[in-house]
C-alpha cells in the first residue's frame, strides 16, 4: 500500500510549487499550522548540503475535531503532513499523507471512515496543484 498522494509539478521553482500548495491547501478547507525548512535544518545541525525540503503541516480543523471525538489520541498522527522536495533539476515533487494508510493503526471503523473523507480532500488539493 502506498502512504503518499503524490504530483510531480515540472520546471516550477521551489518558491512558487510553496504558494500553490499553501492556496490550494487553504482552497480545501486546510491551514498550515507548520513549516519545517528540512533542508536549512540539515545544515545548521549536521551541515549536510540537501535539495530543497519543506514539511507543511496541514489541518482541517474540523475533520481533526471529528477524529479526536472518535479516538482521543489521534493526535499524536495530527496534522496531515505535505512535503515538498527539489527533484532533478527544477521539479518539484508534492507528497501528501494518505490519512487511510496512517489511520491503519488504529481499529476504529468510523476513524478509518473519516480517513477516507480527508483522503478525497488531500487527493483533490494535490490534483489542483
Amino acid at each position: 500500500m502506498t502512504y503518499t498522494l503524490d504530483r510531480t509539478l515540472w520546471a516550477t521553482s521551489f518558491d512558487d510549487a510553496v504558494g500553490r500548495t499553501k492556496a490550494a491547501l487553504i482552497k480545501h478547507g486546510f491551514g498550515v499550522l507548520t513549516e519545517i525548512d528540512v533542508k536549512a535544518t540539515m545544515k545548521k545541525k549536521i551541515d549536510a548540503d540537501i535539495d530543497d525540503y519543506l514539511i507543511l503541516g496541514a489541518c482541517n480543523p474540523r475533520m481533526a475535531f471529528e477524529a479526536m471525538k472518535l479516538e482521543p489520541k489521534v493526535g499524536a498522527m495530527l496534522p496531515c503532513n505535505v512535503i515538498l522536495r527539489g527533484v532533478d533539476g527544477g521539479n518539484v515533487m508534492v507528497s501528501a499523507i494518505d490519512p487511510v494508510a496512517s489511520m491503519q493503526a488504529i481499529d476504529n471503523e468510523m476513524l478509518t471512515s473519516l480517513a477516507g473523507r480527508v483522503r478525497s480532500m488531500l487527493a483533490q488539493t494535490v490534483a489542483e496543484i
